[in-house]
């Protein structure tokens, strides 16, 4: 039993370092630009197929193939920074529904592009780190542990300790503020964009070998985080991180002991709990919400 525990307690934190990225991401989006991106479990899913392409068809290194994916979605990012977001930062609903529009046009492009069946990419490495005779940890995991714990110190630390994080961190609190004392709304915008958009970018391809990728894979992924985000508070990226951890102990634990479709309803249930006991989320404040 206790290896039992200690197995699902490995997988807990595997789930919840990848969602932490992805629901990390989608915050810092919302705080810097106040805009709801409903694409950002595609993005998630574009990570995945840069990996398809790169690592599965071409034969490209995977750490190589990786930073290439990161790069290519946090470009998407700034893409949809300026073709979506920046002409309609006007319009409370405008972005929202042009998010939606890009979700299906990132579908519809994954679809042409590699079909509609699930790809199964072959194993980066099939060595695990062994704990005892039951409870295993593959490498590949580990690689998706390692690189949240690395990716959200820097993170953490370029928006406390950096010039740009701190322009960052006016701009999400007070824009006007912020644009009066020299800080361009614009360039913030395109750093959260960029940053928030490779985070869900590297999680879907680090995850992309444990996964069978598919267009539609960024579905589930959106619906975690955003319960994440709501129970860790809207605005909060250490809500976020809390929540994730809380949520993937939660999602795994009832899956392993019970059924998944019992853990989807526990998962939504805590965030329903949440709510009512505290509405603005573990971490989150009336002013921020």
């Amino acid at each position: 039993m206790l290896d039992l525990l200690a197995q699902t307690g490995l997988n807990a934190v595997y789930a919840a370092s990848y969602i932490s990225l992805v629901a990390v991401g989608l915050v810092l989006i919302f705080g810097v630009m106040g805009v709801i991106n409903f694409a950002h479990g595609e993005l998630f899913m574009a990570g995945a197929y840069a990996i398809v392409a790169l690592y599965a068809d071409l034969h490209v290194p995977f750490f190589i193939a990786v930073a290439i994916g990161l790069l290519f979605v946090g470009c998407l990012g700034l893409l949809m920074e300026k073709t979506l977001f920046r002409p309609l930062k006007d319009n409370p609903l405008g972005g929202l529904v042009a998010s939606i529009g890009f979700l299906m046009i990132l579908q519809a492009l994954a679809v042409m592009g590699f079909g509609v069946r699930m790809v199964h990419i072959p194993p980066v490495t099939q060595e695990v780190i062994v704990f005892s005779d039951k409870v295993r940890l593959p490498v590949a995991r580990f690689y998706v542990i390692i690189a949240a714990i690395v990716l959200l110190s820097a993170l953490w630390y370029f928006l406390k300790r950096t010039k740009f994080g701190w322009a960052l961190r006016a701009s999400a609190q007070d824009p006007e503020a912020a644009a009066l004392q020299g800080i361009s709304i614009t360039m913030t915008a395109r750093i959260a964009m960029f940053i928030g958009a490779g985070l869900a970018g590297i999680a879907g391809a680090l995850t992309a070998p444990l996964v069978s990728v598919n267009p539609h894979m960024g579905h589930s992924v959106i619906v975690t985080a955003f319960i994440v985000i709501i129970v860790g508070g809207v605005g909060s990226l250490e809500g976020a991180i809390v929540a994730s951890v809380a949520y993937a102990l939660v999602h795994t634990f009832v899956t392993t002991f019970y059924d998944g479709v019992l853990a989807d309803i526990v998962g939504l249930s805590l965030m329903l709990v949440v709510l009512i006991v505290k509405p603005t989320g573990l971490f989150g404040s009336a002013d921020r919400a």
